[in-house]
């Protein structure tokens, strides 16, 4: 632990040379610093030089406890996971979170190299109760995410978890699964999609598959937007990562709108009613 904070605290020197970093974290003005921390990164050409500057959301609600989500350059995104009484608490809260997090992907152990890869694989077959010689195979999940991270090597975890999240997102969509049905090995696939990013078309091409399941289902779409729901809180409560959660609730909030304004999307029925009652929610 006191070699990290150390190496945390030679990052702050770095990036910002002139804060002390005995003070950062009690700084009243992190929002300020976490700005200044990625426009730093940014002029340095270090990470996203493409992408916009921090960007920060508040949840509408008549009083507290209020949320606030903060998106970084590249898409990662955090919010505040203490009870806040202001608006103003909750964007210095979740701008404290994703400062952290920023500080992090600077340690070395936080680049994938050769080394991070194989105790990721190490890992991931741990999880899976797979074994070592499933790496070497990309028919598997463990190969599949075995090539992704050997063709990200040299980046930061932060910059992989942009590509993570899209993937997690196309499978959840199911659009993994069709392209494989063309005979696709998880290979193409993946070199397949990594030609596109998640942005506004891509969204839009998800939602209109989910109105396309409510047709065959009535009722899933709302019954995934609850999910969606719970455990984006359940995320942000727990201070981790966001994005792939709060994209989940943007598509199927996509969809509910197009679904409410389009009554023959769907014959009705109780889960309809639920969904209705949900369509004011964006």
């Amino acid at each position: 632990m006191d070699r990290t904070l150390e190496s945390l605290r030679r990052i702050i020197a770095q990036v910002l040379p002139h804060r002390d970093p005995a003070l950062v974290f009690k700084d009243l003005n992190v929002v300020s610093m976490l700005q200044e921390f990625w426009e730093s990164k940014q002029q340095q050409r270090a990470a996203f030089p493409s992408e916009g500057v921090v960007v920060y959301e508040s949840l509408p609600a008549p009083g507290p406890p209020f949320v606030s989500y903060v998106t970084l350059p590249g898409g990662s995104c955090f919010g505040n996971f203490q009870c806040c009484l202001s608006r103003a608490e909750a964007r210095r809260d979740a701008a404290k979170v994703a400062l952290i997090n920023s500080l992090f992907n600077e340690l070395p152990s936080r680049r994938i190299t050769k080394e991070f890869i194989m105790e990721s694989v190490r890992e991931a077959v741990a999880s899976t109760s797979g074994t070592l010689d499933d790496a070497d195979d990309p028919s598997t999940s463990v190969g599949a995410y075995h090539y992704m991270l050997e063709s990200n090597m040299g980046k930061t975890m932060l910059e992989f978890q942009e590509l993570m999240t899209f993937f997690q997102l196309l499978h959840w969509n199911g659009s993994l699964k069709a392209l494989r049905e063309t005979k696709c090995s998880r290979q193409e696939v993946i070199s397949y999609y990594s030609q596109y990013s998640l942005d506004e078309k891509m969204r839009s091409h998800m939602a209109l598959d989910w109105i396309m399941k409510e047709r065959e289902s009535p009722g899933i779409v709302s019954q995934e937007l609850r999910m969606a729901l719970r455990q984006l809180e359940e995320a942000r409560k727990a201070g981790q990562e966001l994005r792939f959660y709060k994209e989940k609730k943007e598509i199927l909030s996509l969809a509910l709108t197009q679904i409410c304004s389009d009554p023959d999307t769907s014959s009705p029925s109780d889960d309809q009613l639920s969904l209705t009652a949900l369509c004011g929610y964006h």
